[in-house]
C-alpha cells in the first residue's frame, strides 16, 4: 500500500518547464455574484509571473456552463444535454473574454482551445492538436483550454476537466499539472466525513488501496471527485508529468503551492519526452518510409525528417499513424508518427517543403515526421 512520503522530494514550480494548471467550476464561478473576479486577477498575476522566468502555461478551465447557466436563468442542478449544450455556448464567450481582460494587462496573449474526447483519440486530430499548442506556447501564448461542450454527447465527452488537464498535459508534454480543486490534497477518507482522514504529502504509485480511498464530488457545481483525480494522475504520471492537487481558492493560489501550501503531490514515471518516446516505440508500424544517406546523417543530429530526404514509401497509413523510417540498407532507424496518409507520402518523397503545397494541392507541413514524434 502507498504511503505517507516524507523522503521522497517534494516537485517545485521553479523547476517547471511547462506547467497546465486546471481551474474548476466551482473556484471561477460563485452561484450568488457570478464570476469570482478578483480571484481570477490573483491567478492572472501567478501567470504572468511564471511566464516572466519563461515557464510555458496551459490553463484548463471549467467554467463555461456555470456562467451560461446564470445568462439563461437555468437552475443550479443536473440539466438536460440539449440546456448544458446552450449554457455552454452563451458562457464560453464569457469565459474566454474574463481570462483576456485578466491577463491583458500583464502583456499576456491568450487563446481559446476547445476539445473533445475524439481529439485525443483520432491520431490526426492529435497530432493537430498537439502541433496548434506547440505553436501558440512557441509564440508566448497562454492557451485556455475547455471541453467543448456545445458539441460534446454524453458518450463521446470527458466528464470532467481533470482528465482534459491530465490528456493536455501528456499531448504538450508538460512537466507539471496543478489541479487548483475545492480540497487541499487527497486523503485517505473523506475529511468531512472522517475526522482520522490523513492527507498524503507525496504518493510514488498509485496502488488499488489508493483507488479505494477515492470519494464522490462534494461540489455543488463541479462534477468531478477524486475519482476523477486519480484518474487523471494515472494518465499523467504514466505520460513523465507530476500532478499537484490543492485547494485552489486561496488568492495567488500557484504562489501559495510555490511557498509550500498544503497538496498532495503523485510523482512522474520518467519524463515527458522519455514516456513519449515509450508510446511511440511501442506502436506497430502501419509502413515505411526509406530514406537517404542525408536523411540518416540529420536524424543522427536529433532533426526532424523532411520530404526530400525520402527515397521510397511502402504501406497503407492515415495521418498521425506510426511508420516504421529504414536506412539505404533496410536497417530500421525510428519510428514515428507520419504527418501525411500513405498516398500523400508517395507523392512528396524526395521533394523540398517549398513544393509540397504545389504536388498535393494545398499547404502541409514541412516535416514528415517531426523530430518530437520519433523515436530513433
Amino acid at each position: 500500500m502507498a504511503t505517507l512520503t516524507q523522503a521522497a522530494a517534494r516537485p517545485t514550480l521553479d523547476s517547471a518547464r511547462r506547467i497546465v494548471v486546471k481551474i474548476g467550476s466551482a473556484l471561477l464561478v460563485d452561484r450568488a455574484s457570478g464570476l469570482r473576479t478578483a480571484w481570477l486577477q490573483g491567478l492572472a498575476q501567478d501567470v504572468a509571473m511564471l511566464r516572466a522566468r519563461g515557464t510555458d502555461v496551459i490553463l484548463v478551465s471549467s467554467g463555461s456552463i456555470a456562467l451560461g447557466r446564470r445568462v439563461l436563468d437555468l437552475p443550479f442542478a443536473a440539466l438536460p444535454l440539449e440546456q448544458s449544450q446552450a449554457a455552454a455556448a452563451v458562457g464560453q464567450i464569457r469565459l474566454a473574454r474574463a481570462y483576456e481582460e485578466v491577463l491583458a494587462p500583464h502583456g499576456v496573449m491568450t487563446a481559446q482551445v476547445l476539445v473533445t474526447l475524439e481529439d485525443t483519440e483520432d491520431r490526426r486530430r492529435y497530432l493537430n492538436s498537439r502541433a496548434t499548442l506547440q505553436t501558440l506556447l512557441g509564440f508566448g501564448v497562454v492557451p485556455i483550454v475547455n471541453e467543448n461542450d456545445t458539441v460534446a454527447t454524453d458518450e463521446i465527452r470527458f466528464g470532467d476537466n481533470d482528465r482534459l488537464a491530465a490528456q493536455i498535459a501528456v499531448t504538450v508534454g508538460a512537466d507539471q499539472l496543478v489541479l487548483l480543486s475545492d480540497v487541499d490534497g487527497f486523503y485517505s477518507a473523506n475529511p468531512q466525513q472522517d475526522p482520522t482522514a490523513t492527507r498524503f504529502e507525496v504518493i510514488e504509485h498509485i496502488t488499488p488501496e489508493i483507488e479505494a480511498m477515492a470519494g464522490e464530488p462534494i461540489s455543488g457545481l463541479s462534477k468531478g471527485g477524486m475519482k476523477t483525480k486519480l484518474m487523471a494522475a494515472r494518465t499523467a504520471v504514466q505520460g513523465g508529468c507530476a500532478m499537484a492537487i490543492m485547494e485552489g481558492s486561496v488568492p495567488r493560489p500557484l504562489s501559495a503551492l510555490a511557498a509550500g501550501a498544503n497538496c498532495t503531490w503523485f510523482l512522474p514515471e520518467g519524463d515527458p519526452q522519455a514516456a513519449r518516446k515509450r508510446w511511440i516505440a511501442a506502436m506497430k508500424p502501419r509502413g515505411e518510409v526509406r530514406v537517404d544517406a542525408g536523411a540518416v546523417a540529420a536524424l543522427a543530429q536529433g532533426k526532424s525528417l523532411l520530404p526530400a530526404g525520402v527515397v521510397a514509401v511502402s504501406g497503407s497509413f492515415g495521418r498521425g499513424e506510426p511508420v516504421a523510417v529504414l536506412a539505404p540498407d533496410g536497417a530500421v532507424l525510428a519510428k514515428g508518427l507520419i504527418r501525411y496518409t500513405a498516398a500523400e507520402a508517395r507523392a512528396i518523397a524526395g521533394h523540398r517543403s517549398g513544393e509540397i503545397e504545389a504536388l498535393l494541392g494545398y499547404p502541409g507541413r514541412a516535416a514528415l515526421i517531426h523530430r518530437d514524434d520519433m523515436v530513433l
